[in-house]
């Protein structure tokens, strides 16, 4: 018998296409199809995965089963199924960041994605609950994303009472990518 309730649990290595899939959706939805330079390789070197038979966090800290993290493996990756088939219909991939003032860890959420037939049943929800429980448990101070300035669905989402997001108008991105970085690596030589 098929479960009532979508099943949220840290990705396994067998999740590796289906994340592709999901990372290569995101891209088309945000009109950057041709950015993406992820690949199952790539993505199985870079994320920290739980073991194939862990569908749960520990149950006495309430902290993720997976491989440990490292500089090489920064990510972890939530996925969320579907409760009749049992496919994986969204994500959450993030890593751990920093607040000095406050002197506590938080979660930095680089990328959530339902499959767009998938919307409106709670599952985006579910993945930020999740985390939001995971920043609780390591006694972490803030939960924190971007989203596209165009994106209005999801800002609207985010900031809804049930999600509680502030946008934080008085923060610009910085990024230093491409042929910039190797230059700026350099700068001082």
């Amino acid at each position: 018998m098929a479960s009532t309730a979508p099943v949220v649990r840290h990705a396994r290595r067998e999740d590796l296409p289906a994340i592709l899939g999901l990372i290569r959706e995101l891209a088309d939805y945000e009109h950057a199809l041709d950015s993406v330079e992820a690949t199952e390789e790539t993505l199985a070197a870079t994320i920290a995965f739980a073991p194939s038979n862990v569908t749960s966090p520990d149950p006495e800290t309430g902290l993720p089963i997976t491989e440990p993290v490292s500089p090489s493996k920064p990510a972890r990756c939530l996925v969320v199924t579907d409760p009749d088939s049992g496919v994986v219909v969204g994500m959450a991939l993030y890593f751990y960041n920093y607040s000095t003032w406050r002197a506590r860890p938080g979660i930095f959420l680089e990328d959530l994605y339902v499959k767009q037939s998938e919307r409106k049943k709670g599952y985006g929800k579910r993945l930020l609950v999740e985390l939001a429980k995971e920043v609780e448990a390591m006694k972490g101070g803030r939960l924190e994303w971007n989203v596209l300035k165009w994106n209005e669905p999801s800002i609207k989402f985010y900031e809804s009472e049930a999600i509680g997001a502030q946008m934080m108008s008085e923060w610009v991105g910085m990024r230093v990518d491409g042929e910039e970085l190797p230059k700026l690596a350099k700068l001082l030589d």
